[in-house]
């Protein structure tokens, strides 16, 4: 009894073995799964917004009457990313900052919480301008690849933790995204 669940060979781990929780943690580590979900669910209005605005960017820039000096591939993409991924940064920041949870968070009952004696001084700044500030960078051509390396190595990073399952970005920040428990 209390040990650790059998699992099938190569499958990814949901939580700490045995379930128990790091000290000054109120609940066990929230699974992979359930983190992606709250970040879809999160991301998804921020990627409807960049598409909208970029429509709208892209025609407002298109060249007329054979005005090539305004390129309509790069300023559309770069300022509908600016204020669609500038907005979602924010959104994270200040919604983790107030109750440790934003709406994808709550729906699946998991939060952001200190993890060891007291959070890094700005530790949530630094991890929104982390995951997903890095998605400020869509809409510049040269940034574009490097970017979504970078994202996808901060969320493989969550998989590669081990039982806490915390990503670079907790790390930097002092955080645990948790099951809220309350």
């Amino acid at each position: 009894m209390g040990g650790s669940v059998a699992k099938s060979p190569g499958a990814l781990p949901e939580g700490p073995i045995g379930g128990v929780p790091p000290p000054g943690v109120p609940g066990p580590p929230a699974g992979w799964r359930e983190r992606l979900l709250a970040r879809i669910i999160d991301g998804a209005p921020f990627v409807v917004l960049y598409w909208i605005l970029s429509f709208l960017f892209y025609a407002a820039f298109a060249p007329q009457d054979g005005d090539r000096l305004r390129d309509p591939r790069v300023l559309p993409g770069l300022f509908a990313g600016l204020i669609a991924f500038g907005a979602y940064t924010l959104y994270d920041y200040a919604l983790h900052r107030r109750s440790g949870r934003t709406l994808g968070k709550k729906v699946m009952r998991i939060r952001v919480v200190p993890c060891g004696t007291a959070p890094q001084p700005g530790g949530l700044l630094k991890r929104a301008v982390l995951y997903p500030g890095v998605l400020l960078t869509v809409g510049i051509p040269v940034l574009n690849l490097p970017a979504a390396v970078f994202g996808f190595a901060m969320g493989l990073s969550i998989l590669l933790d081990g039982p806490l399952l915390r990503g670079f970005h907790d790390r930097v920040a002092g955080t645990l995204v948790a099951k809220d428990l309350a």
